[in-house]
């Protein structure tokens, strides 16, 4: 009976009553829930709202940032996931609940951190996201020459935001609490970094050309445009074998990049049209490649002569329509280089010294006649008449180039078509009460056959030749080289004409 007794009382310590649990520590959103407390449903809620209204910093790749609110992500908060959540931690019975309570025993101090069941509208986030992109984005610069200061300016690189990716880190991060995220972007390449351009030559000129311009004030928006579109594409090298895209290089010719109001030709009609001036930047380079042999992959004649630059020597662009290319088929880099100040509008190509002489043939091949169209007004008397715009006879011409190099010499040829320019009159039909517009052009004329050499060896004595050596020129009047031809052709003229207009 002793023995009995005695061993009840070694057993006793099992039986006696256990102390309760701690409380599990459970954290929602950064705070942990009281428990036991008020309902820890209602506190996880209230623990992810204070938390989803936290504002994020976006950071870009330049070291600029940008603040989003969640508001502007869309971001929603899944209510009944965070109240499953909650019932599973606080459930010994489930995984989540065990997990929980074994980390606590063995570290009373550990807790448990819910993950917070917050997601975004990706349509409304991506919204906000594209209008900052244009703001974003930057393109990639190549190495340049600056021909001021004779030096390489070297690349940078550019980046461009992926919109849908930087929404998934936004929402990533929403979930997690973090307070900044990395904008997802791709990396953009420059085309020719520095290094590559360590042995290029741009001491002689390989070929030139120059227009003229306007430089008096009704015509300053146009040569504002020309010093834009010419800055563009100055210092910029086309290594062997590369192809210049000029609609590429300049991009969209619009305000907001700068460009102002001036007369296009739409149609072959002179109107007033963004970037107007452009086409006499590609044109004057279009021949300062001409002369320096570098290869013409797409070229456009305009829908009607141009005053400043000779037929066939033009380069219509229209973005992005309209495009003109150039390949380098020489074995090393060349540097374009044009500049427009006193007038003139001057295109240089640079490389090596030159030593071929090339020649530019065109001929005249046939002459098409323009219409006439009549507008009424009534600013004019009944039966008075004006011009509003100068017919232009449409022209298909022969070009051939010659490049001789040594004793070796390559021709080229090809045609070119110009439509012809409706002629269009003002026929009054009123009292003559106000002004109308006048077109003060004269009568087009251009040589039938015309011949420019350009070359190291030609024209003047040495020392007076110009960078890239002498041009001379060839002109036969023929049929359409004088004032007065388009009557003599037996085509339509307006009356009170009698100057002309010189290529």
């Amino acid at each position: 009976m002793a023995c009995a007794v005695a061993a009840l009382w070694l057993l006793l310590p099992i039986f006696e009553k256990q102390p309760p649990p701690p409380p599990p520590r459970i954290e929602v959103a950064g705070r942990l829930l009281t428990i036991p407390g008020p309902d820890p449903v209602a506190q996880a809620l209230d623990n992810v709202r204070r938390y989803a209204r936290r504002d994020i910093t976006l950071k870009l790749p330049d070291g600029a940032t940008t603040t989003l609110k969640p508001a502007q992500l869309g971001a929603q908060i899944d209510r009944a996931r965070m109240a499953d959540l909650v019932r599973a931690a606080l459930d010994p019975a489930t995984p989540l609940g065990r997990a929980q309570r074994a980390a606590q025993t063995a570290s009373p101090q550990a807790q448990l951190s819910l993950p917070v069941p917050i997601f975004v509208d990706t349509q409304k986030s991506a919204q906000a996201l594209v209008a900052m992109k244009e703001d974003v984005d930057r393109p990639a610069t190549d190495a340049v020459v600056d021909l001021e200061k004779r030096k390489l300016l070297k690349e940078t690189y550019g980046f461009r935001m992926d919109v849908y990716g930087t929404v998934a880190r936004l929402e990533a991060a929403l979930r997690t609490g973090q307070n900044e995220v990395d904008a997802a972007v791709e990396k953009l390449t420059p085309r020719v970094i520095a290094s590559q351009l360590g042995n290029v030559k741009f001491d002689a000129v390989l070929g030139y050309f120059e227009t003229r311009y306007n430089r008096d004030r009704r015509h300053r928006d146009r040569t504002y445009n020309l010093r834009l579109a010419a800055s563009k594409l100055d210092g910029f090298v086309l290594m062997p074998g590369e192809i210049f895209d000029f609609n590429g290089q300049l991009g969209p010719r619009d305000e907001a990049n700068g460009y102002r109001v001036a007369t296009v030709i739409a149609q072959g009609e002179l109107v007033d049209g963004i970037g107007g001036g452009t086409c006499q930047v590609s044109g004057t380079l279009h021949g300062a490649a001409f002369f320096a042999g570098l290869e013409v992959v797409s070229r456009t004649p305009h829908s009607r002569p141009s005053s400043y630059i000779k037929l066939g020597m033009d380069a219509a662009v229209a973005y992005p329509t309209i495009n003109f290319r150039l390949r380098n088929p020489f074995d090393f880099p060349v540097v374009l280089h044009e500049t427009v100040k006193n007038g003139r509008v001057r295109a240089e190509i640079l490389g090596p010294k030159r030593t071929h002489t090339v020649t530019f043939f065109r001929r005249i091949d046939k002459i098409i006649p323009f219409e006439e169209v009549e507008r009424e007004t009534t600013k004019l008397k009944k039966g008075k008449r004006a011009l509003l715009q100068r017919g232009v006879p449409g022209f298909k011409t022969t070009v051939f180039r010659l490049v001789r190099d040594g004793r070796y010499a390559v021709r080229e040829k090809r045609q070119d078509h110009y439509p012809p320019t409706t002629q269009i009159v003002w026929v009054g039909t009123g009292g003559g009460s106000g002004k109308v517009k006048k077109d003060r052009s004269v009568e087009y004329t251009a040589d039938e056959y015309l011949v420019v050499t350009q070359g190291p060896n030609i024209g003047g004595k040495a020392k007076k030749k110009p960078p890239g050596g002498g041009t001379v020129e060839a002109r036969t009047a023929g049929r359409t080289g004088r004032a007065g031809w388009q009557k003599k052709q037996g085509l339509r003229v307006f009356e009170g004409e009698d100057k002309d207009e010189q290529e």
